[in-house]
C-alpha cells in the first residue's frame, strides 16, 4: 500500500476498488451478453460470482507481496503488520461481497438474504 496515505483512506480505496472490480466486470460482461443474445442477467449473476476472487487478489496487488507480510511478520514475532494485512484482506472481501450482493440486487435474484 501506498505509506503517503493513511491506514483507514488505504482500507476505504480497497474496499471500493474490489467492490467497483466486480461490478464493473459484472455490468461490462452483461453488456457483452447482449451483444450476442445472451440471458444478461444470467452472465452478470455468473460474473459477479466468479469475479471475486480476482477482485481480491488484484485490489491487494497480488498475492505475493501479502503473504510475503505475512510471513515476515509471523517468523520475527511482529503482529502489527500480520494485523493490516489481514484487515486488508477483509476489508477486500467485504468489498466483493458487497458488490455481488448489488449484482444480485440489480438482477433481482430471489436469493438476496436481506435481513
Amino acid at each position: 500500500m501506498n505509506s503517503s496515505v493513511s491506514f483507514a483512506a488505504n482500507l476505504a480505496i480497497d474496499f471500493f476498488v474490489s467492490m467497483g472490480m466486480v461490478i464493473g466486470g459484472s455490468l461490462l460482461g452483461g453488456l457483452g451478453a447482449l451483444l450476442f443474445h445472451t440471458s444478461p442477467l444470467s452472465i452478470m449473476l455468473r460474473l459477479s460470482e466468479q469475479l471475486k476472487i480476482w477482485a481480491m487478489v488484484s485490489t491487494l496487488g497480488g498475492t505475493m507481496d501479502t503473504l510475503k507480510v505475512l510471513e515476515t511478520g509471523f517468523l520475527q514475532r511482529d503482529l502489527y503488520p500480520v494485523g493490516k494485512q489481514l484487515t486488508y484482506l477483509v476489508v477486500a472481501f467485504i468489498g466483493c461481497q458487497v458488490g455481488a450482493l448489488l449484482i444480485r440486487w440489480l438482477a433481482a435474484d430471489s436469493e438476496i438474504p436481506w435481513p
